[in-house]
């Protein structure tokens, strides 16, 4: 299937109710995480996109009613000396979620086929032959029992641009932005050209792409919150245990529990 940006540019208001809709799936999201808690399941979601999309709204959002034992959020930079000693999977590796967790990554070995094939930080042949690479290792979490959920947060140049004036605007925000975004702001063409190639090449079965229209930030934020309790309800075995007998014996020992009517 290929995936079109500019199919993903309308910038549409949510019309919506948004605090009650948001509050409604951060509630469904937090009964994903139990479950994940509960049938020590895995999973990893993924978020590539432009600087200053909307990334980090969105994960915050995401995460507002997780309990903090049970998640990662990884902020992915330029490797370390160390990393870069090693293959550029290895760090990743180290970041895998273990069983009853999610890792969310804010960018990712992505990295490989995006900023570093843009940049000139890897050769030709190292960024081409990532796409078979970063497709096995998908297909090894995913064989391995790890669901992988990957979003890529789009907006338009015009959107792109107005967030970065902000950030300069607002003293609280100027810590988000430098030099390096208006260095890959100026490269937005070859971007869209690795960002193809990266689509036509890594939508597969088994880790497909979702592209969220962040133009408008409510209406990205629920669709982007939507996508992923969709697909984790689908793939995490939503049923809860019954209560466990001697916990139940304990109570009603220690104050007299009685279990209330199910119906």
């Amino acid at each position: 299937m290929t995936i079109n940006l500019n199919d993903h540019e309308s910038g549409t208001k949510y019309t919506g109710d948004y605090d009650a809709a948001l509050a409604a799936l951060q509630e469904r999201l937090a009964k994903v995480q139990v479950a994940h808690i509960v049938h020590k399941k895995r999973s990893v979601i993924l978020f590539e996109g432009w600087d200053a999309a909307g990334k980090g709204g969105i994960i915050q959002r995401l995460t507002a009613e997780w309990d903090p034992r049970y998640f990662q959020v990884w902020p992915i930079a330029a490797p370390t000396q160390e990393e870069l000693a090693r293959h550029y999977l290895w760090r990743f590796w180290n970041r895998l979620p273990a069983s009853g967790n999610i890792a969310i990554f804010d960018r990712s070995w992505y990295g490989r086929v995006l900023v570093e094939r843009v940049e000139g930080y890897c050769s030709k042949a190292d960024w081409k032959r990532a796409y078979a690479e970063i497709n096995a290792f998908e297909a090894q979490q995913v064989d391995a029992g790890t669901h992988i959920v990957k979003l890529f947060v789009h907006i338009t140049q015009e959107t792109q641009d107005k967030q970065l004036a902000e950030r300069l605007d607002v003293p609280w925000k100027r810590w988000k932005t430098g030099t390096d975004d208006y260095r890959n702001r100026s490269q937005r063409a070859a971007y869209l050209d690795a960002m193809h190639d990266m689509f036509g090449k890594t939508h597969t079965k088994h880790a497909p792409w979702c592209v969220i229209d962040n133009n408008h930030r409510k209406a990205g934020r629920i669709a982007a919150l939507t996508h992923i309790a969709d697909t984790l309800e689908r793939l995490v075995p939503m049923d809860m245990p019954e209560a466990d007998p001697d916990v139940v014996a304990l109570a009603q020992a220690a104050f007299g529990y009685k279990a209330k009517s199910k119906g």
